[in-house]
């Protein structure tokens, strides 16, 4: 098979989550370290660490591994989803991996797929973790993909661990309260293990120091460490450092400050320098490619991406929009049908302009139904199924003062082809 046919190969093969939503989900590590018996355990191969949470862990994974490029590591990173392609997924410093790998990964273990029947996402698993051992990585950055305790990523026995903030998303899978999805997020934490937690929340801070003990694993809490003002961020070892950010979002205040706190944490793990933990954060775009984070793809009018989905991402967005002044704001919206949609849709402006748009995703809910759901809101606007046609509709209907937001979909973000 060659890339292309690989690929469809695998959707059609296999349950695939960011297509299919909850049915695709298998819970639970049977599958993974089946896949990892029958491949020579590659995930021992090399040093790692990981990475859970639900808004925030892929842009620390990111800036992690832009850091460990700097102080000159070779090292692999695995996140999910992509927004483009699917070697995005798969990185080493930075650079995808290749196509033809992929292809003949698919062509020479088609029988591990008939044995084992696993899910996409474990397959792309076992995927990275052999890419990384072949290519003798020095470390590798591994991001869950939902969850924690059962996330097939979990088979690893990292270095250390970090989780990022904890809100609401997936609900149906990961539990209902903030406690029950914290829990799940804290199973990557491990006996003896270092982990950071990035946000200290009221609601979670308990369910993460009662796994941390009963597993006697050090935890500290980012905020606890590192003092963040302005993105100026004060820590015991290092000190004040100022850091210009790739990514202009606010939140990215604290997921820095979270990946600062991990620094301090392992440092006497992997020894770590102060000008390189700043020059890394400051070249994550250029070191490993993320995209998607408040993502400035043009001026006059100012147009922004963000694949911010959820409540939590989104009320991030709506805080940092309100700064920016415009005189007139438009928002291109598309969404998922699994996610929390009325509560998502009560956090926009019913001042802005809206084009309802629809991802080439069968998770995707139709932009017609999202418009009727958003009227009740008092949200108004066109159709326009197109993201790129929404996008040049409102650059047309907007003046050099005005503003264009498009968000509520990593795959609607995806899908911008400029």
């Amino acid at each position: 098979m060659n890339y292309s046919e690989s690929i469809s190969f695998l959707y059609a093969q296999l349950p695939v989550f960011h297509r299919e939503g909850a049915k695709a989900y298998k819970p639970g590590l049977g599958n993974i370290e089946a896949l990892c018996n029958l491949m020579g355990q590659p995930q021992d191969s090399f040093k790692s660490l990981h990475i859970a949470g639900t808004n925030g862990k892929g842009s620390s994974s990111h800036f992690m591994a832009s850091i460990l490029q700097e102080h000159g590591y070779k090292v692999g990173l695995y996140t999910s989803p992509h927004l483009h392609s699917f070697t995005e997924r798969i990185k080493i410093n930075g650079i995808q991996v290749a196509e033809e790998w992929v292809a003949d990964f698919v062509t020479n273990h088609q029988n591990l797929i008939e044995t084992v029947r696993p899910s996409f996402f474990e397959w792309t698993v076992i995927m990275a973790f052999t890419y990384f051992k072949e290519q003798q990585v020095d470390y590798a950055i591994i991001e869950t993909g939902l969850g924690g305790r059962l996330d097939s990523t979990n088979i690893i026995s990292p270095l250390a661990c970090l989780i990022t903030n904890i809100s609401f998303d997936h609900q149906d899978l990961l539990g209902d309260t903030l406690e029950k999805i914290a829990s799940e997020k804290a199973g990557i934490i491990k006996s003896l293990i270092p982990v950071t937690i990035s946000e200290k929340q009221p609601e979670t801070s308990e369910v993460f120091l009662a796994k941390a003990t009963s597993v006697n694993a050090p935890l500290q809490f980012a905020s606890d460490i590192i003092s963040a003002v302005d993105f100026t961020f004060t820590s015991p070892t290092w000190g004040e450092m100022k850091v210009n950010s790739p990514y202009k979002g606010h939140y990215q205040q604290k997921n820095i400050r979270g990946v600062w706190a991990w620094c301090e944490q392992i440092q006497s793990i992997i020894p770590l320098e102060a000008v390189k933990i700043k020059s890394g954060i400051e070249r994550t775009r250029l070191n490993t490619g993320l995209q998607g984070r408040w993502e400035i793809l043009g001026e006059s009018p100012k147009i922004i991406a963000d694949t911010g989905h959820n409540k939590s991402g989104i009320t991030e967005i709506m805080q940092q929009i309100k700064q920016e002044g415009f005189d007139h704001l438009t928002i291109i919206l598309g969404m998922v049908a699994d996610k929390d949609i009325n509560s998502v849709l009560s956090l926009f402006p019913t001042e802005a302009s809206y084009y309802f748009s629809q991802a080439n995703n069968p998770r995707a809910i139709s932009a017609l139904e999202l418009q009727k759901l958003a009227a009740t809101k008092g949200l108004n606007g066109k159709v326009v199924p197109s993201v790129n046609d929404a996008i040049a509709l409102a650059k047309l209907n907007s003046k050099p003062s005005d503003g264009i937001l498009i968000c509520g979909s990593t795959y609607l973000v995806g899908e911008i082809t400029f």
